[in-house]
C-alpha cells in the first residue's frame, strides 16, 4: 500500500483574514434573505467573544445563519475533512479547523483552546453530520467536559426549517420561508465552573431538542415541490406493513414498498398518508424511530448483522482528492465494523472499529451524485469512504448508522 501525504492536523488555526470577514457575510446573506430567516437572540445582549457556539446541523444553510448570528466577530469553525477537498487554503484562511468524524481528537481540543485564547468564537456542530430526518442526532458525552475545559460562555444556535427546505436525502432547495433560528446563552463562564459535566450535558441535550417536520406543520408551511418524496426511502428503508427491509422506493410525492405494493402520499405539509388502508406513520420521524426500535431488538437479541457486503473503498488521507484504495468486504455486527480487502497494488488493507470506539457513524446518500450510498470510517490519519455494491447485495446505510448507535448504547448498558 502506498504512503500518501497526510493532512496537517497540528497546523494552528488561522484567525479569519481581515479581508475575508465581510466576504463571508456578503456570500451568506443572499440565501439568508431569500429564506427570510428570523433570528431571535435570547440572553446574548451583553455577549462578546470569546465564546463557544454549539449549532444544530441540517443543511449548508446552517453555516450561513451562523455567519449572520456572529458577524462581525472572528470565528474558527470545526469542519470535516471532506469539506476541505480542493480548497484547503481558502478554508484555513476563513478560520476552519479540520476534524475526522467520530474520532477522539486531542489536537482538536488544543486548537479550540487556542481559538478561545485568541478571543474568538469556537463554532462546533456536535451532531457531526446532517440530521437524517430533521430531528436531533446523537451528541457526544465528551461535549460537557470540553465546554468546561474551554472556560468560556456556551451559546447555542438552533435552526428550524433547513431540513424541510433541503433534506439530507434530497438536497433540492424547496424555497421554505421564513426559516427561524434561536441564538441563546446556555452558560456563562462562571456558571460552567459550578456545574457538573453531567448537568452540562443534560442542559445541552435539552437545548438541542428539535423536530423540523413538527415545526413545519406548526407553522403551516406548504412545500409544493413536485418531487418532495424522492429520496425518502433512503431514510425509511423498512415497510411497516409487511416488515420487509431494503425494498422501499420513492418517486414524485409517493413512497412505495416494492415487496407488498403499499404506497404513501407525502402532502405539502410533509405528512404521509397511505393510499389504501391504515396510515401506520403520518409523521416521518415516528417511522424512523420505529426502525430504530426494530434495530434495537436485533442488537439486544444478538442477531444484528449486515452480513458480508462486497465494497469498494476510497481513501482521503489529505484534502487533495479521493484515492481509490481497492475492493474488499465489510461486515457490521455485534463486534463493530470490519473492512478488509486488497488494494490496487495487491497489498491487503484492513480497518476495525469496535463497538466501544464508535458512538455513531457518518453516512452519505448518493455521495457527490455519482458514488452511491456509503459509510465513512475514520482513524486520526485517514478517512475511508466505503461503498457497498447495490448490484451484489441488499443493504441500508441508514440501518448501519442506527445500529452503530444502538450497539454502543447496548454496550454501555451492559457495562453499567
Amino acid at each position: 500500500m502506498q504512503n500518501f501525504e497526510k493532512f496537517d492536523m497540528k497546523k494552528p488555526p488561522v484567525r479569519t483574514r481581515w479581508y475575508l470577514r465581510p466576504l463571508t457575510y456578503i456570500l451568506s446573506m443572499p440565501d439568508v434573505w431569500k429564506h427570510k430567516n428570523k433570528l431571535t437572540k435570547v440572553g446574548t445582549e451583553e455577549l462578546k467573544p470569546p465564546f463557544v457556539l454549539l449549532c444544530n446541523h441540517n443543511a449548508f444553510m446552517d453555516f450561513k445563519v451562523a455567519t449572520k448570528a456572529i458577524f462581525p466577530w472572528r470565528a474558527n469553525y470545526v469542519v470535516a475533512i471532506d469539506g476541505f477537498i480542493g480548497r484547503e487554503k481558502l478554508l484555513r484562511d476563513v478560520g476552519c479547523i479540520c476534524k475526522r468524524k467520530f474520532t477522539n481528537d486531542v489536537i482538536l481540543v488544543k486548537q479550540l483552546m487556542r481559538t478561545i485564547k485568541n478571543g474568538d468564537v469556537a463554532i462546533i456542530y456536535p451532531e457531526a453530520r446532517y440530521s437524517l430526518c430533521g430531528t436531533t442526532a446523537v451528541l457526544p458525552e465528551s461535549l460537557g467536559k470540553l465546554c468546561k475545559l474551554l472556560k468560556a460562555p456556551v451559546v447555542t444556535l438552533i435552526c428550524h426549517g433547513h431540513h424541510v427546505n433541503s433534506p439530507f436525502w434530497n438536497l433540492h432547495d424547496r424555497k421554505v420561508r421564513p426559516t427561524e433560528a434561536e441564538f441563546k446563552m446556555l452558560f456563562t463562564a462562571e456558571e460552567l465552573q459550578s456545574e457538573s459535566v453531567d448537568d452540562i450535558n443534560k442542559k445541552i441535550v435539552e437545548a438541542f431538542q428539535y423536530d423540523d417536520f413538527a415545526w413545519q406543520k406548526e407553522k403551516g408551511i406548504r412545500i409544493t415541490y413536485k418531487k418532495r418524496a424522492e429520496g425518502l426511502h433512503k431514510v425509511l428503508y423498512q415497510c411497516p406493513k409487511c416488515m420487509t427491509e431494503f425494498k422501499m422506493s420513492s418517486e414524485g410525492t409517493v413512497l412505495r414498498c416494492n415487496a407488498c405494493g403499499k404506497e404513501w402520499e407525502m402532502s405539502e405539509l410533509s405528512e404521509l398518508k397511505a393510499k389504501d388502508g391504515e396510515t401506520e406513520f403520518s409523521h416521518i420521524p415516528d417511522w424512523y424511530e420505529w426502525e430504530r426500535a426494530n434495530v434495537r431488538k436485533e442488537v439486544e437479541n444478538g442477531t444484528y448483522s449486515s452480513g458480508e457486503l462486497p465494497v469498494k473503498v476510497n481513501s482521503l488521507p489529505n484534502a487533495k482528492k479521493f484515492i481509490y484504495l481497492g475492493e474488499g468486504t465489510m461486515i457490521h455486527d455485534g463486534n463493530g465494523f470490519l473492512v478488509k480487502g486488497i488494494d490496487v497494488d495487491g497489498d491487503p488493507f484492513e480497518m476495525k472499529k469496535t463497538v466501544p470506539s464508535l458512538y455513531s457513524c457518518h453516512i452519505e446518500y448518493e455521495y457527490l451524485g455519482k458514488f452511491g450510498d456509503c459509510v465513512d470510517l475514520n482513524t486520526l490519519e485517514d478517512t475511508w469512504y466505503i461503498y457497498p455494491d447495490p448490484e451484489k447485495c441488499e443493504f441500508s446505510v441508514t440501518k448501519m448508522a442506527l445500529a452503530t448507535e444502538e450497539l454502543f448504547y447496548h454496550y454501555r448498558r451492559e457495562s453499567k
